[in-house]
């Protein structure tokens, strides 16, 4: 590259570059160590990220990349960057829908083919916009190499602030080639603090404070539920030390899971729609709910049938909007989830423990353990998913990731999967069916030195098993485990209650061919264990936890298997 210096106003020289050193040396400095994508887009920019030290995963769909990256910006606690050209950009888009339910920050990069080429019929090509609108945050246009510093530092000031979620910018040239190739008269711009999220912590009210005190005080039987916020904000450790100092029974979301281990004896579980029926119970029975990091969506309430009628709700949400949306408040504060568990912990009295009210709530914990252990530890063949689950929780190390698709996988793993250390991270879908195992690479990229589990069904697992492949090729080293029942198990329950007594082949709408998916993974290059005994377990986690490569773990489960909390559809 020709490169020759101007003066800026300070007397400082200026480097020309390219628009693809530029956007390669920006996205290095705020701390962006993987990028994943599908061929072709910003091929410029990817080798000058090659020489930044950015490890570039090239996936087999643009979905599976805006998963990869969703996992990744998870565990990572930064920002997540997919891209794909042109065509691409609808199946990108598509794959945004989780991240954006979740509040996960990713950043989508797509190219456009040029001004001249719009509405008049050009191959490939429709308005990127419009796709992107309902799953980002922040959507435009980049158009001129003046913009580019301007857009791609709001990119990252939109994804890690309020409630996090995905930005998208459109880049000139079908495959991002007039980007690339841009004439940049600027060094990067650079705000990390943007790099991260939260990027800003906002405090409460003192005020705010004091009035959910002195509601926490006043209530007999109060309950914490913990949401995504708390994950986000990495306010766990916090929130426990509040709930230990009052005695209160901590719920979680699915996102909020990890809050408090669950071998806790304050802790009853996941409320709501996939949920552990302890927490529901508890939940049910509560005269004061506090919301921390919720924003109080029909899964953590069962369509709104949680709290009861009459219960005060005290909520905290970074985002103010939130506050009140579906349930009447005591008490709203609008607060970073850890900032205001900090300010809750210093000044909430211990005299005010509610001791007879955690007994209870744990000894429900403990009624509800015994009526399970059977089915936990069940013998018989076809294996049973609830025999899978207690083998996932001996298994999972302290530092463990478990990663959960949505539908039966989030209520297996939520229900009957033990995290019973504080060092283990629990993500799942926000809603996307074959979501888990790509988002387990990405998570895996975030953490490599940490064990990465991911729990699919069959069919959730069908939808992106090709990215085994880029597992090998990688050396992306996770542990999946297939729940292989040979159905939709969940969608079994709907479909027979739509065909009543009616005749008629109904295992055409739920059921798949029996796959080995072990010998599948092994024609991939990983490592495919087949299991079809429960006793088979254990020695298949140990080989797996050893391996030094992908490992697929496909566990032969008995259909008729299904959570003991149904969901209520």
């Amino acid at each position: 590259m020709t490169k020759h210096s101007e003066i800026r106003r300070d007397n400082k020289p200026v480097s020309s570059r390219t628009g693809a050193q530029y956007i390669a040396g920006a996205l290095h400095a705020y701390g962006v160590t993987h990028v994943f994508f599908m061929e072709a887009i910003l091929r410029g920019t990817l080798v000058e990220m090659e020489k930044l030290g950015i490890r570039r995963i090239l996936t087999h769909s643009e979905k599976a990349a805006a998963y990869m990256a969703d996992g990744y910006a998870r565990v990572s606690r930064k920002p997540g960057l997919c891209m794909a050209q042109s065509v691409g950009a609808a199946n990108l888009a598509a794959g945004l829908q989780d991240p954006f339910l979740g509040h996960i920050p990713v950043i989508a990069l797509t190219g456009r083919k040029a001004p001249v080429a719009q509405y008049r019929n050009a191959y490939q090509e429709i308005p990127h916009l419009p796709m992107f609108a309902a799953v980002t945050k922040f959507n435009a246009s980049v158009e001129t190499a003046e913009q580019l510093p301007f857009l791609l530092r709001q990119a990252f000031r939109e994804a890690t602030t309020g409630a996090p979620g995905p930005v998208h910018l459109d880049m000139p040239g079908h495959v991002g080639q007039t980007a690339d190739r841009f004439q940049m008269e600027t060094d990067p711009v650079v705000e990390q603090d943007y790099g991260k999220y939260p990027a800003h912590r906002p405090f409460p009210d003192p005020d705010d404070i004091a009035a959910a005190i002195k509601l926490l005080a006043e209530a007999k039987k109060p309950v914490i539920i913990a949401g995504g916020g708390v994950a986000a904000s990495a306010a766990g450790p916090v929130v426990r030390k509040l709930a230990e100092k009052l005695s209160i029974p901590v719920a979680t979301s699915m996102s909020g899971r990890g809050t408090i281990p669950e071998n806790h004896p304050l802790s009853v579980g996941v409320v709501g729609s996939y949920a552990r029926a302890t927490a529901n119970k508890i939940v049910a029975e509560a005269d004061c709910v506090l919301f921390i990091g919720s924003n109080t969506g029909d899964m953590v309430t069962d369509g709104w049938k949680l709290p009861k009628k009459g219960a005060r709700v005290i909520q905290i949400d970074i985002n103010p909007c939130e506050l009140g949306r579906n349930l009447p408040l005591a008490k709203g504060i609008m607060a970073d989830a850890g900032a205001a568990a900090r300010r809750l912990l210093e000044a909430a009295d211990a005299k005010h423990k509610k001791s007879g009210w955690a007994k209870y709530a744990a000894g429900v914990m403990a009624d509800w353990r015994r009526e399970v252990a059977a089915l936990r530890n069940a013998a018989g063949t076809p294996v049973r998913t609830e025999r899978l689950c207690k083998e996932i929780s001996d298994a999972l190390p302290a530092d463990a990731i478990l990663v959960a698709d949505t539908g039966y996988s989030s209520i297996w793993t939520c229900s009957l999967v033990d995290l019973n250390h504080a060092g283990q991270t629990y993500i799942r879908a926000a809603g996307s069916l074959g979501w888990s195992f790509p988002a387990s690479l990405g998570a895996k990229c975030a953490a490599p030195e940490r064990p990465v589990f991911c729990l699919t069904g069959d069919g959730g697992f069908f939808y992106h098993l090709c990215e085994l492949e880029t597992a090998a090729r990688r050396g992306i080293n996770t542990i999946t485990v297939v729940n292989n029942n040979g159905c939709m198990s969940q969608c079994a329950v709907g479909v027979g209650k739509a065909y009543g007594n009616n005749p008629g082949n109904r295992d055409e709408m739920f059921r798949y061919r029996r796959t080995d998916f072990a010998a599948i993974a092994r024609d991939f290059g990983c490592l495919g264990i087949r299991v079809e005994k429960p006793e088979e377990l254990k020695k298949a986690f140990q080989e797996a936890l050893k391996a030094e490569r992908p490992v697929l773990v496909d566990v032969v489960t008995d259909e008729n298997s299904k959570p003991h909390f149904e969901p209520s559809y």
